[in-house]
């Protein structure tokens, strides 16, 4: 935070709680984390049903389109909206529930093929795709970087998706703003709020190594 000049309310903390149980999501809670992310629909489904409005959950890993019943409404944003179908599906759900659901768009930045995501080049054509769409609100971007110690490389990659949203804030599109740039796990978050990240996605450095 001191090395990139901006204090700490300007970053939003989200805990991944993959496999943590409820005990220790409460204990978190307790020390102050106000948001959660989740890789998996059942996982965000079940601890939504104990924990309710306690904290808000983000929707962080992939989303098939056939799981979107299950999470509408309780996912307070969705970070990994990269195709048509998954926008028309949440458009559907959306207003069958007489909600907006906030998402961010999920860019594959470095072109991975292991990772999900729109290439950088596809997504101002994606946004104009899903313009028509009104029950889904377009707020920001989302990448998950390579999992490497290449800091030029991650620099890079956190700059491309940062320059996007400049580029997609000026076009000034109906409906859609860029509040929320996504970028920074517990890897490489102090570079990508170096580089501009606003929100970013813990869960090691919080809550340990995972034993899947």
């Amino acid at each position: 935070m001191i090395k990139s000049g901006r204090a700490g309310d300007e970053v939003q903390l989200i805990a991944v709680t993959k496999t943590v149980d409820i005990h220790r999501i409460n204990e978190a809670i307790a020390a102050g984390i106000t948001s959660i992310g989740e890789n998996r629909t059942n996982e965000l489904e079940e601890k939504y049903n104990v924990l309710g409005n306690k904290v808000d959950f983000h929707m962080i890993g992939h989303l098939q389109t056939n799981k979107v019943k299950n999470i509408i409404g309780k996912a307070k944003l969705i970070h990994s909206l990269d195709r048509i179908s998954l926008a028309k599906e949440l458009d559907k759900r959306s207003k069958r529930n007489n909600i907006i659901t906030d998402v961010l768009i999920q860019v594959n930045v470095a072109e991975e093929e292991s990772k999900f995501g729109l290439r950088v080049n596809d997504v101002l054509y994606f946004i104009e795709d899903i313009l028509e769409f009104t029950n889904i609100r377009i707020r920001g971007l989302m990448t998950i970087a390579p999992y490497t110690d290449d800091k030029a490389l991650l620099r890079n990659v956190f700059r491309s998706l940062y320059k996007l949203r400049e580029d997609i804030k000026g076009r000034k599109y109906e409906g859609v703003s860029m509040d929320y740039l996504s970028m920074g796990m517990s890897n490489d978050f102090e570079l990508a709020i170096e580089e501009g990240s606003n929100m970013v996605r813990i869960g090691s450095s919080i809550f340990g190594k995972r034993n899947y």
